[in-house]
């Protein structure tokens, strides 16, 4: 998505507590904290701050704690109510059997995106570079990747209420994007998200599913350059 955007205006890539190396997953609150210590560190006091899925849940917790740092807010599929919570969520957030779980979903993500002839069945099919893929395979099948996954499903099912509370709080201009085949975040949570934040425009990507900056990344830049002015 960075280089879709590229020199237009400046950039910031975060990766959220417990994927970065040396860090470990923490609740909505702490991300939002993480992420403002990240545009300290990048002298950026204001910006447009974009989240995908959960990430669209600390990015909508950061415009209502943090109003005067965020310009503009861009939720991409976002996990940002309680409508977005899924039976499969709560199976994964449970105690043990979520952690066994969890390891089993993404091991296997992680050892199909790795085989050649399967990578290339799934970026056809999802319309996905398969070098994306390749690239996470890696990720996916590493115990902490594991850890932080089924710590952030746990926060999904304890934050959200709060989160949701605070939608009606947040006060910078607001885009929602969804894809309309999204089954990881069901478009009817998008919506009302969208109508939880005032003034929010909603944009629904017709095919598009839950990887959006892969499947649409040429799409999914300019909204985030308009909502940038730029």
């Amino acid at each position: 998505m960075v280089s879709e955007i590229g020199p237009r205006t400046k950039t910031l890539a975060v990766a959220r507590p417990g994927w970065a190396p040396g860090t470990v997953a923490v609740d909505l609150e702490g991300n939002a904290a993480a992420a403002l210590v990240a545009l300290d560190q990048a002298e950026m006091a204001r910006a447009v701050v974009v989240g995908h899925s959960l990430g669209g849940a600390v990015a909508a917790w950061l415009a209502s704690a943090a109003p005067d740092r965020v310009a503009g807010l861009v939720l991409v599929a976002p996990a940002a109510d309680t409508h977005s919570i899924t039976a499969l969520d709560r199976l994964l957030a449970a105690p043990v059997l979520g952690d066994v779980l969890s390891a089993a979903l993404l091991g296997a993500a992680g050892g199909a995106a790795a085989a050649g002839p399967v990578r290339r069945v799934i970026g056809s099919r999802l319309g996905i570079d398969p070098r994306y893929l390749r690239s996470s395979a890696a990720l996916l099948r590493r115990p902490n990747a594991w850890r932080s996954f089924v710590a952030e499903q746990r926060t999904l099912i304890r934050d959200l209420p709060a989160l949701e509370r605070r939608l009606a709080e947040i006060v910078a201009p607001t885009t929602v994007v969804v894809g309309t085949a999204d089954h990881v975040v069901p478009i009817a949570s998008a919506r009302a998200v969208a109508d939880r934040i005032r003034g929010a425009a909603l944009i629904e990507l017709a095919g598009a599913h839950h990887l959006l900056a892969q499947q649409r990344p040429a799409e999914l830049a300019e909204l985030i350059v308009a909502a940038a002015g730029l």
